[in-house]
């Protein structure tokens, strides 16, 4: 556990393993406090903007609240707590241990005290509300200047009042009247419009023998209420007067555990409704209408449970539970009630005949009824039908049974009425089926099993049942092959259960294939499974077919529901977002979530999170994705799949380019292509991509995979367009080997289409990736291939990002001539192209050479353009490059601690925003700042810091930078420069970096 413990009960206070911590008042302290409150929770930037600046917030408070949010990470990393701020998009989150903080103390407490005080543990609960009001030293947040965080400290301050109120009447139930009375009048007192408190002082002072003080009290409270606010005493207190004068006001007594009135026994039968004669009690049938006793069995014991498994294999937790929500406590007034439900193959029916069996004979020795109801056919058992069977099973004979539901269910429930019945309903279609079938005897208990989710089932405990974790889908497979055999081949056991994705049914139906064959291994069953197009032929063994356990719930879809289902197995993402049912049939409804939510209700589809949103993310298991595909295959001509594939595509399309738009304030410094786009509903756009990058984060492997997809489909002109896109997120995170991978997918696809701009377009960005990995020659051919072509097309845009970043090379090549001249084009293209943010681009990068030369006020004029285009745009990243020049420039002149304030502030904006390539530059931009100042120690830290960034995300040509600018200050540690230089002059070798290879073998040949 942490030694941080954070107080916000009172005052907001920080205490670390050396006492109290130090909190800068104002901003930090309001951010802390909203983290607290809410710990382990994200709580949005918007919502910390709005706390602190209310109505009127800066146009830098994003960035201020980074920063404040960024202090408070030193401060608590400094004081040794495991206490974390993790960025998480739409904000931050407070990690942890709730009982850290006092206010997630104090609500356990007060939980804990009233499942004590419901079980009728009164002492306990009492001391558990004393412990939890004691945390309190004050209002809540007391001394903190933020109108909305005020609201949530009165919140919480009232529910400090209600856990008074709580103990006072617990005390009050187990006779503590005396010593009440004082606090009762001193809370009165401070809190004179609690009626509640008034009530408690009367039931009190009357209980202590002190009848006319209590009738004082109700006075002095009528009186008050009148003057101050015109009103009577309330209900509750005008009665307690009544009571009192009439000499009846009951003691408060504690109610038995469990719920139960102590006046009644928690064993006593319920009571027979007035007017039941001894007949109706001896002859049940009689109360119905039915024939007399004497034509009906009575000793009807009914044992209609199939065959429990004997290698069923079972979780104890689950069973246990279900085992105590159908017998229940001696005090339980209901039927005992409880529903299993899952995918299909899951082994819901499974489950319960084993839990039936356990329970049959200690729990329900009076008979145990079963029925199929069929609800995953076309034809379900009806409940007229089922309560047929049951009471022929209970001995009334057939002609005795009523034609009607209502009385079927009448005479159901009286021949249960006073026996103790398990009723087993297996494949329930839904509640409608299951709620006629139902006892009205506590003594009987419900088990019902279905693929749809039963929620409307009143009292229910549910068990949703998903696919067997490793070890006991290994522990099944060796219960039904051998142990022996599965040890032998234990590798290709794992990835036997892995190929079946741990699906019960199906895992059984491979185990009994191997069983009946001993001369097979197991190896030779996952070959037999890895093709996917036969796998669901080979998941069949006798009876058991993993396809038509399927088909029963896909035949029982809607017809929409259905092609849905067929169609969303094209998609290739882990998870599925909501819009993506949406987009496949062409639905613009604002919420396509309710397009996904039937294939949900029967288990074909999973809920694996919730997206920032709200709405829900899906997803398949895999065997149910490899029968929907088989569907698809059957159901949709080529022409059908490629359309809904298209508009699919078009959608991630649509996300990704509003997800550029934000971070760059506009379409800039991008080619799109001329593919329609799916638009999903503007309001889910809006609120997904609040956050873009960290949008393009969650959606990587999708979008990837979505660029794959469309250009192995023939979508070329959507591949090469949601490629080059992506570079948004490539270029800031530093995935290079995701951008080379998508890039060369789409280039193979536009290659074959003969698409000459979307050709030129990704060679023009593979360019950009060869040179962000100094591979300058490689990037030179691939930007003067796609020039070329721009040049035939008249694409000013294209030529513009292919000229910039030849002008890049340059400059890193030294030759600084060359770079003016071919970034002077590419201004007149970006210029010719509109693109503003593209001309901020090479303001800032040509700035770089001006500094070189000297040309400080040349510098100083682009610098501060670039920044009013980007301010104007609002695009934060290209800001915050202009700001590290701005630094670098402040360095040139002189100003070095101005400098490093601003490197400070760019490199907290790196971090939070997760640009690892800005964080490494900035490091090393800080070392030269101190080196500079003369301060050594400290230039020689970030230097360090800056070689372990860049080489950790394999920056390795960064890294031998940086290493050359550690070795320069280590002339006094040769040994320590020669370890820094040797892999650093091999870098500089293999990229042919000749500037920086000479500085470094200088280096190393005068031993430094």
């Amino acid at each position: 556990m942490s030694p941080l413990a954070f107080r916000v009960l009172g005052p907001l206070q920080v205490h670390g393993p050396g006492g109290p911590l130090r909190l800068p008042p104002g901003r930090q302290e309001v951010i802390l406090a909203a983290l607290l409150l809410e710990t382990n929770r994200v709580v949005s930037t918007h919502h910390l903007v709005d706390l602190i600046w209310e109505d009127n917030p800066p146009e830098t408070a994003r960035t201020q609240v980074q920063i404040c949010v960024s202090r408070l990470r030193k401060l608590l990393a400094g004081a040794d707590g495991e206490v974390t701020i993790t960025t998480r998009p739409p904000g931050y989150v407070l990690h942890t241990d709730p009982g850290n903080v006092d206010a997630a103390l104090f609500t356990d407490l007060v939980l804990r005290a009233r499942k004590l005080r419901d079980g009728g543990a009164l002492d306990r609960a009492v001391e558990l509300l004393r412990s939890a009001v004691t945390l309190w030293q004050g209002d809540c947040l007391s001394g903190l200047d933020s109108g909305p965080l005020a609201n949530k400290a009165r919140q919480l301050n009232e529910e400090r009042l209600t856990a008074v109120e709580l103990r006072i009447q617990l005390e009050l139930e187990l006779g503590r009247y005396d010593g009440l009375v004082g606090e009762l009048q001193r809370l009165t007192h401070e809190h004179p419009l609690r009626e509640k408190l008034r009530g408690q002082l009367i039931q009190a002072l009357y209980w202590s023998g002190r009848q006319a003080e209590a009738l004082e009290a109700f006075r002095t409270a009528r009186r008050f209420l009148a003057e101050e606010l015109g009103l009577e005493p309330s209900r509750e207190l005008r009665e307690l007067e009544s009571a009192i004068l009439n000499g009846r006001l009951p003691a408060p007594s504690a109610p038995a555990p469990g719920g139960v009135p102590a006046e009644k026994k928690a064993d006593e039968p319920p009571s027979r409704p007035s007017g039941a004669g001894a007949d109706e009690e001896t002859d049940p049938a009689a109360a119905v209408g039915a024939p007399s006793a004497e034509s009906v069995r009575q000793d009807a014991v009914p044992h209609q449970l199939p065959a429990a498994v004997a290698d069923f294999v079972s979780d104890a937790g689950q069973v246990a539970a279900l085992e105590q929500a159908l017998t229940g406590s001696p005090g339980r007034t209901t039927v005992g009630l409880a529903a299993i439900t899952g995918k299909p193959g899951t082994g819901k029916s499974t489950l319960a005949v084993h839990v039936a069996h356990r329970l049959s004979e200690t729990g329900f020795p009076d008979g145990q009824l079963y029925c199929d109801l069929r609800g995953t056919t076309g034809t379900p058992a009806t409940p007229e039908e089922v309560l047929g069977r049951f009471l022929r099973a209970l001995g009334i004979p057939g002609q005795l049974i009523p034609e009607s539901l209502d009385e079927r269910a009448e005479m159901y429930r009286t021949r249960l009425a006073s026996r103790r019945v398990l009723v087993v309903l297996d494949d329930a279609a839904g509640e409608g089926q299951v709620l006629p079938l139902l006892p009205g005897s506590r003594g009987c208990a419900v088990l019902v099993t279905g693929r749809a989710r039963l929620t409307a089932l009143p009292g229910a405990h549910r068990v949703e049942l998903d696919v067997l974790a490793e070890d006991r889908a290994l522990e099944l497979l060796s219960r039904i092959v051998g142990r022996e055999r599965v040890a032998g081949e234990a590798v290709a056991a794992e990835a036997l259960v892995r190929t079946v994705g741990r699906l019960p049914l199906a895992l059984r139906i491979v185990a009994a294939r191997l069983a009946a064959r001993p001369h097979w291994t197991l190896a030779s069953m996952v070959q037999r499974l890895a093709n996917e197009r036969h796998r669901l032929d080979e998941l069949t063994h006798g009876e058991m077919t993993m396809r038509a356990s399927l088909s029963l719930t896909y035949e029982g879809l809607a017809p929409e529901d259905r092609r849905l289902l067929r169609l969303l197995s094209m998609a290739q993402a882990p998870t599925l977002p909501s819009w993506l049912a949406g987009a496949l049939l062409d639905d613009h409804r604002p919420f396509p979530s309710d397009l996904m939510e039937p294939l949900v209700d029967v288990q074909m589809l999973d809920v694996a999170g919730v997206e920032r949103t709200g709405g829900f993310r899906y997803r398949f298991h895999e065997i149910i994705r490899v029968y929907a595909r088989e569907q698809l295959a059957a159901h949709h001509t080529p022409e059908v799949r490629q359309e809904a594939l298209a508009r699919m595509a078009g959608g991630w399309m649509h996300l990704a380019q509003q997800a550029h738009r934000k971070v760059y304030g506009g379409d800039f410094t991008v080619l799109h292509g001329d593919a329609p786009r799916w638009e999903p509903p503007a309001a889910y756009t809006d609120e997904v991509l609040a956050d873009p990058l960290a949008w393009l984060d969650a959606e990587q492997a999708s979008l990837c995979g979505m660029v794959e997809h469309a250009a192995d489909a023939g979508l070329h002109d959507l591949s090469w367009d949601l490629a080059t896109s992506l570079v948004t997120l490539f270029e800031v995170r530093g995935h290079y080997d995701l951008w080379e991978q998508t890039h060369l997918s789409a280039l193979a696809a536009v290659r074959k289409a003969g698409n000459l701009r979307g050709t030129a377009a990704v060679r023009a960005s593979l360019g950009s990736l060869y040179m962000s990995r100094n591979q300058f020659d490689t990037a030179k051919q691939a930007l003067n291939s796609a020039l070329d072509v721009f040049q035939a097309l008249d694409e000013p845009m294209g030529e513009a990002l292919c000229r910039r970043d030849m002008a890049l090379i340059a400059r890193t090549n030294g030759d600084d001539l060359g770079a003016l001249e071919m970034y002077r084009r590419s201004l007149a293209d970006f210029d010719r192209a509109g693109d503003v943010v593209g001309r901020a681009i090479v303001l800032t990068q040509s700035a770089h050479i001006r500094m070189r030369q000297g040309e400080i006020d040349a510098a100083q004029k682009q610098l501060d353009e670039a920044l009013d285009i980007y301010e104007g745009v609002g695009y934060t990243g290209g800001r915050a490059r202009t700001l590290r020049r701005v630094g670098q420039l402040l360095l040139e002149q002189g100003r070095s601690d101005l400098a490093v304030l601003t490197f400070t502030e760019v490199l907290e904006l790196c971090r939070d925003s997760g640009d690892v390539i800005g964080e490494g530059h900035l490091l090393r931009d800080l070392g030269h700042a101190f080196s500079v100042m003369g301060r050594p120690d400290r230039a020689r830290d970030f230097f360090d810091r800056a070689v372990s960034a860049r080489e950790g995300v394999m920056d390795f040509g960064g890294g031998a930078l940086a290493r050359l600018d550690l070795a320069r200050l280590l002339d006094a540690e040769p040994g320590r420069s020669r370890e820094l230089l040797v892999p650093a002059v091999e870098v500089f070798r293999e990229r042919r970096m000749g500037r920086e290879l000479a500085e470094a073998e200088r280096l190393l040949a005068i031993g430094c």
